[in-house]
This record gives C-alpha cells, sequence and structure tokens, in this order.
C-alpha cells in the first residue's frame, strides 16, 4: 500500500531476478510478487507516477531490468 495505495490481495511470489548486471549501482537482488490490486491507484513518497501496462505498450525504456520483468509476467499469464 505505502507506494500505490491500493490493499493486496491474493500475493504469491512471481520471481527472484539476480543478475549481477541488471543495476549498474551494484548487485541487487529483487523477489518480485503479483498481486490483486483493491482501491483507487495513487502515487505516494517516491513514487512519482503509476502508469498501467498492457503486453502491447510496455515501453522500451524503463529502469535497470523492468521492461523484462513485465514481459515475464506477461508472457507467464499468457501460458495458463
Amino acid at each position: 500500500k505505502e507506494e500505490t495505495n491500493l490493499e493486496l490481495k491474493n500475493l504469491k511470489q512471481f520471481h527472484v531476478y539476480s543478475d549481477p548486471n541488471r543495476d549498474p549501482r551494484g548487485h541487487t537482488v529483487s523477489v518480485v510478487f503479483t498481486a490483486d490490486g483493491v482501491g483507487k491507484p495513487h502515487a505516494s513518497d517516491d513514487a512519482k507516477e503509476i502508469k498501467l501496462f498492457y503486453p502491447h505498450n510496455i515501453p522500451e525504456q524503463l529502469a535497470f531490468d523492468h521492461r523484462k520483468i513485465l514481459t515475464d509476467y506477461f508472457k507467464s499469464i499468457k501460458s495458463l
């Protein structure tokens, strides 16, 4: 809720991203979760804005490997 103002339901771990080159500032590990969001999204704290993406409109330029994360997610739900 901290970054999006959404209550989360059905929280599930999706994937762990740990490529040493994913962040030029140093080696980081991200554990990515999926969930159903309840409420109206609103950016807060360090989130400047909130955007909704679909498989056909993922921007080419996203921070770090976030485009890969979104692409992996959309591939996973397409196979369901």
